[in-house]
C-alpha cells in the first residue's frame, strides 16, 4: 500500500486504536531506522572497495579482475609501435676474433654428384654461431711441495683460498648465491638446476653455507652503505609485506641512484625505521607514499604523486567529483612543464610559472574543499570524527601542499616514488617463485646480500664479479661504498 493510503487507513480507526498504531511506527522507526542508516553506510564502504583496482589504488594489477586490463595516464604517443626512425638496432655483430675456426671442403657436385676434390676454389665465405661451450664441473688438482725449514717450520705453496682436501671454487659459490638472491630460485630448484646443467649433486646444506659466507663478508659493507645514504641529498622509502612461515614481516628499501639498501623487521613503522638508523640521521629529502610513520623524522619530505594520482582517479571515478579531473591534469601538466625545462638544459622554472602553477593548484583545492564540507557526525564518538574519502584526501591536499609539489620547486626531487619501488617490487616475484621464507635468517641473508648485488648493477659493475668478488681477495665491495 502506498504512504497516503496507510495514513488515510489509520485516520479511519478509532482514537484508542490510531495512538497504539502511532506509538508501534514510532517504536519501529527508532529501531529500525538506525539499523537501516548503518547498513546503508556500510554497503557505501563495501561499494567503495570494490572499485578499488591498481588504476585508483595502490592494489597491484595481480588483484583486478581478470578482464580488467591496467590503464595509464601517459596517454598516446601517437608513433607507430616497434623501432622509431633514428633508432639503433642492436643484432649480432660479426666477432673479429672468433675463438675457433671451422674450415669446410666441398668434395663433390650436390646437383651430379661429380667429384670436386682437385677444383680450384673460387672464393670462401664465412658464417659464425654463437653457443657456449658444454658445460661441465671442473675439478682442478693442487699439489704443493712440503718443505721443512731448519727452524722447524712446515711450508706449504698453496694458493690462497685453497684450505681444504676437497672444497668448491668461487665460481660456483658465486654462481648459486646469484641465482638465489638476484634470480630468486628457492634452493631445491637451485640444486636442481646445478645437477641438470653440470651433472653435480649438490646438497640445501652447501648452498645455504655459500650464501652464509655472502653475508659475513658483506658486514662491513651494509654499514658503510647506511653511512653513504644518509648523506644523500634526496632518497626514496618503501616497504612491503612478505611471510616467513606463518609470520608476516616487512621489508624495508632505501634508494638512491647509486644504492639500494633492504631491511627484514617485524614491523612496518617507526620502530624498523628507527633500527636501520638511517632515518633518525638524515636530513635530506625523503620520498615517500604518505606513510605517517615517515613524519616522525626531521627531514624534508616528498610526496609521491603516482599514488595521489591512484587517489585522485578513485574520487573521479567513484564519487563523480569534477576537481579530480582538474587536478590529474595540472599534477601531469607540472610534469611536462619540468621535463620539457631539463631538456633544454634548466635546473629551475621560473617565478612567474610557479605562481601560475601554485594558483591553479590553490583554486582547484578550494574547489575540493567546498564540494566536501567536514560534517560532524550527530553523536559523539571517541577518537577524530570519521570523514569521507573525498574529505580526507582534500584535506591531504590541503596541509601537505609544499611535499606534494617539491618536485616542482627542486628538479633533484622526483615526481613519483617510482625509483625506490621498482627496488622492492621483486619482493612480490620472490613469493610467488619461491613462497614464503623458511627462517628469519634466511630472509636477512636476502636483505643484504640482495642490497649488495642492487647497489654494484646501479653502479654499472657486473653482479656475478661482484659476487664472484666475494669469494677471492677482490676489492669491489670496498669500492662500491666509496664516497
Amino acid at each position: 500500500m502506498l504512504q497516503k493510503e496507510i495514513q488515510e487507513l489509520i485516520k479511519s480507526l478509532p482514537l484508542e486504536s490510531q495512538k497504539v498504531v502511532e506509538a508501534i511506527a514510532m517504536i519501529y522507526e527508532s529501531h529500525y531506522e538506525s539499523k537501516i542508516n548503518a547498513l546503508e553506510k556500510r554497503v557505501k564502504e563495501l561499494e567503495d572497495q570494490i572499485s578499488k583496482d591498481s588504476n585508483n589504488s595502490s592494489k597491484p594489477p595481480s588483484s583486478n579482475e581478470f578482464n580488467k586490463k591496467p590503464k595509464s595516464l601517459r596517454g598516446k604517443s601517437g608513433l607507430k609501435t616497434g623501432g622509431q626512425k633514428g633508432h639503433k638496432g642492436t643484432t649480432l655483430k660479426i666477432s673479429e676474433n672468433p675463438n675457433e675456426i671451422k674450415t669446410h671442403k666441398v668434395c663433390s657436385c650436390e646437383n651430379c654428384n661429380k667429384s670436386l676434390r682437385n677444383q680450384q676454389i673460387e672464393r670462401m665465405e664465412y658464417r659464425q654461431v654463437y653457443d657456449i661451450p658444454p658445460i661441465q664441473m671442473k675439478v682442478t688438482e693442487h699439489r704443493s711441495e712440503v718443505k721443512v725449514c731448519l727452524c722447524g717450520h712446515i711450508n706449504k705453496a698453496f694458493p690462497s683460498g685453497v684450505n681444504h682436501h676437497v672444497q668448491y671454487g668461487p665460481n660456483i659459490k658465486s654462481m648459486v648465491v646469484y641465482l638465489q638472491d638476484y634470480q630468486l630460485l628457492p634452493y631445491e630448484r637451485t640444486t636442481e638446476l646445478v645437477k641438470d646443467l653440470f651433472g653435480h649433486q649438490m646438497s640445501k646444506g652447501t648452498l645455504y653455507n655459500f650464501r652464509k659466507r655472502a653475508f659475513d663478508q658483506l658486514e662491513t659493507f651494509e654499514e658503510k652503505l647506511k653511512t653513504l645514504l644518509r648523506s644523500c641529498l634526496v632518497l626514496g622509502f618503501d616497504e612491503t609485506g612478505f611471510r616467513i612461515m606463518a609470520q608476516r614481516l616487512w621489508l624495508h628499501s632505501c634508494s638512491a641512484s647509486k644504492y639500494a639498501y633492504y631491511q627484514v623487521h617485524e614491523n612496518r613503522g617507526q620502530l624498523a625505521m628507527t633500527a636501520n638508523n638511517i632515518l633518525p640521521h638524515f636530513r635530506g629529502i625523503a620520498v615517500h607514499d604518505f606513510w605517517k610513520s615517515y613524519y616522525k623524522y626531521k627531514c624534508q619530505h616528498a610526496l609521491c604523486n603516482a599514488h595521489l594520482l591512484r587517489d585522485l582517479i578513485f574520487i573521479k571515478e567513484r564519487f563523480k567529483q569534477d576537481w579530480a579531473g582538474k587536478l590529474i591534469k595540472l599534477l601531469l601538466k607540472m610534469k611536462k612543464a619540468k621535463e620539457r625545462a631539463i631538456l633544454k638544459g634548466k635546473s629551475f622554472l621560473s617565478k612567474s610559472t610557479l605562481q601560475k602553477y601554485q594558483k591553479q593548484y590553490d583554486e582547484i583545492v578550494a574547489q575540493g574543499l567546498k564540494e566536501n564540507p567536514f560534517q560532524p557526525p550527530r553523536e559523539k564518538k571517541r577518537g577524530r570524527p570519521k570523514k569521507t574519502p573525498p574529505r580526507n584526501l582534500i584535506e591531504r591536499l590541503q596541509n601537505y601542499t609544499e611535499d606534494i609539489l617539491r618536485f616542482l620547486y627542486n628538479f633533484k626531487v622526483p615526481f613519483d616514488n617510482n625509483f625506490s619501488e621498482r627496488d622492492i617490487r621483486m619482493m612480490k616475484v620472490k613469493q610467488k617463485i619461491s613462497g614464503c621464507f623458511r627462517s628469519l635468517k634466511g630472509a636477512e641473508f636476502f636483505a643484504r646480500v640482495r642490497s649488495y648485488i642492487m647497489t654494484a648493477r646501479k653502479q654499472q659493475v657486473n653482479c656475478f664479479d661482484a659476487l664472484t668478488s666475494l669469494f677471492t681477495a677482490n676489492t669491489i665491495a670496498s669500492q662500491l661504498t666509496r664516497p
